[in-house]
């Protein structure tokens, strides 16, 4: 992933927040800020300001932020933060511009807030002979390639003891880029089967698409066909190119938008297991638990050892505390 806000930026957007959050603090941002809004601002002025103080104070040199989307939530403006790398942080600002909050974290009580433990307890789902497995992400998630990285061991271990199928949310958060690079997948998924996993690690390591392609020995002629039939079929560039079709500012990828209504998906990554969504970590142990506990009979693959280290979100190979349970997303709420 790129380097981003502050020099010491880590991987995993949760710390982002907390480490940039004790910068603002320290540094005495609140007051700093105070100084230059002195009037309640419009959403494009409370946009430019935040994006101008951002990258002037908080990002490394030669990284830019910018702001996608700015909404008014509860009282304050609520922000869309691109760091880059397809990492988006939800970020608050009052009003007035006074004070500027990187992260609204969601409270919870003690008995559903769980991450002591290195892997998470599998969330119940309907059991079965053979589990149906539903992964629904988005392309440039990085929270959605996180996930991706865990379960692609995990899903080669079990075989052809469960039916695997990844699948898209129905609307992009990461622009034109995300619509194309879907479209190539889901081709390459419905015709190239053999060669999908192939293609699918070497994009998870650098978001290389072009490159990928050429390391998979991806029939690309083939792939375009599919391609543009499948484009025709859903309207992904016109109604992108018309605005047409948008969930608020980010615009649909209808391909699996029956299946999205079905499960009521919110965002990247969401975990259907038997028909049933499934609250699990991202490291390959806990979702090998969270997929055998919808076995009617578990085989012995279940008892196979994994790693219990969380994939780092985004692009790459590296890997992060493990949290125990399920982390950040990309959605709209």
């Amino acid at each position: 992933m790129a380097t981003v806000m502050l020099k010491t930026m880590r991987k995993n957007a949760f710390f982002l927040a907390l480490v940039l959050t004790i910068a603002l603090t320290l540094s005495g941002c609140s007051t700093n800020l105070n100084s230059v809004f002195q009037k309640k601002l419009s959403p494009e002025e409370a946009k430019l300001k935040a994006e101008t103080y951002i990258n002037a104070n908080l990002m490394a040199n030669g990284s830019k932020a910018t702001i996608d989307k700015v909404v008014e939530e509860n009282g304050l403006y609520k922000m869309s933060v691109n760091v880059g790398s397809g990492q988006i942080i939800e970020s608050y600002m009052t009003k007035d511009g006074s004070k500027l909050f990187p992260q609204a974290l969601e409270l919870k009580t003690a008995a559903t807030d769980s991450t002591d433990t290195e892997t998470a307890t599998p969330t119940e789902v309907p059991k079965t002979a053979k589990p149906i497995v539903e992964l629904f992400v988005m392309s440039h998630c990085p929270y959605g390639t996180q996930i991706e990285k865990g379960i692609l061991p995990v899903v080669e271990a079990l075989g052809d003891k469960i039916n695997f199928e990844l699948k898209f949310c129905d609307y992009a958060m990461h622009g034109e880029k995300e619509l194309k690079e879907q479209l190539n997948q889901y081709c390459i998924n419905k015709e190239q089967n053999a060669k999908y996993f192939t293609y699918l690690k070497c994009f998870l390591g650098a978001g290389d698409g072009a490159a990928c392609l050429t390391q998979a020995k991806i029939d690309t002629g083939k792939m375009k066909t599919c391609v543009d039939k499948t484009d025709k079929q859903f309207k992904v560039t016109e109604n992108f190119a018309n605005n047409v079709d948008f969930k608020g500012s980010y615009p649909s990828f209808g391909v699996f938008a029956d299946d999205n209504t079905k499960y009521n998906v919110g965002g990247s990554p969401t975990l259907i297991i038997n028909g049933a969504e499934s609250q699990s970590a991202r490291d390959p142990q806990s979702l090998m638990n969270s997929i055998c506990a919808g076995f009617e009979n578990a085989p012995e693959e279940c008892a196979q050892a994994m790693d219990t280290a969380s994939p780092a979100a985004g692009f790459g190979t590296g890997t992060e505390a493990a949290s125990g349970g399920a982390a950040a997303d990309c959605a709209t709420n």
